[in-house]
């Protein structure tokens, strides 16, 4: 599509968003009542975005009008909505699968999952953990997605498939990351205190990686499908392997952009 050629942002992605939605609506008449009810009864994004995330995460315990208050509360702030577009973004942009906005905000639970993220997040900054811990335990019931409300992310981010996706406590992601089904960011035992990863600009995890520890993930590093790294990788420098070990520096510019999951024919000799 010739939006993948623009640098699409902010309203844009609202517009963008509206214009799919009503032409699906109009070429499939069985989910125009949803797409009115998601989408096009909204006035903008984080309108629609918390009706969205409301009907999902909705349940006995907690209903969809105070999910939804409370998510409009959340996207009240700029800096949290700013963030949700620039992940719709980040989707459209990486995943060749996806032929707009609209399929990742409807139906990738990898996006969803990592905007009840970004409620619970504030909710927990706020002090409000309990409810905090609410939303993340229906987010893994629902998803398989399992990120503690602590957690800190950037903008931008992108998680594929998202199933089996485990992150930590005190676990640190960077803007612009891109990470597959399976990712762990988890610690090494029973230790108390900063015990999680922290991930670097532009980093892209491969699906089933594991990073645990308290170590750093350098910017625009690539850990390849399947490692197990439990020391620190440099900037710009590709690990793989079980324990994982560096096996081409540089790499590729921007990784999580490319998603280039390639390894270098060459390995380095160095253990990680």
């Amino acid at each position: 599509m010739a939006h993948r050629l623009e640098v699409v942002r902010g309203s844009v992605v609202w517009s963008a968003l509206r214009e799919e939605a009503a032409a699906a609506a109009r070429t499939e008449p069985s989910l125009a009542s949803l797409l009115n009810a998601v989408v096009l009864s909204h006035d903008d994004l984080g309108s629609a975005l918390s009706f969205q995330l409301a009907r999902k995460l909705g349940d006995a315990e907690l209903n969809a009008m105070t999910v939804r208050e409370i998510c409009q509360q959340a996207y009240a702030d700029p800096a949290c909505l700013g963030a949700a577009e620039a992940d719709l973004h980040a989707v459209f942009e990486r995943d060749p699968a996806t032929k707009g906005y609209l399929q990742p905000f409807l139906f990738f639970k990898g996006f969803q999952a990592l905007q009840i993220h970004r409620v619970a997040h504030r909710l927990w900054s706020q002090g409000r953990e309990t409810l905090a811990l609410h939303l993340q335990s229906r987010m893994s019931e629902l998803f398989q997605v399992d990120i503690h409300p602590a957690a800190r992310f950037g903008k931008g981010v992108f998680i594929d498939h998202a199933t089996g996706i485990v992150i930590g406590e005190t676990a640190v992601v960077g803007d612009d990351v891109s990470m597959l089904h399976g990712v762990t960011l988890g610690g090494t035992g029973a230790e108390r205190g900063d015990r999680h990863p922290k991930i670097g600009k532009g980093v892209l995890l491969g699906a089933g990686a594991k990073v645990l520890g308290n170590i750093e993930i350098g910017d625009y590093a690539k850990i390849a499908s399947g490692s197990v790294v439990l020391k620190p990788v440099p900037a710009h420098c590709t690990a793989a392997g079980v324990p994982a070990r560096i096996v081409n520096c540089p790499s590729c510019e921007e990784p999580a952009k490319t998603m280039d999951q390639t390894l270098s024919d060459a390995a380095y000799d160095y253990v990680i």
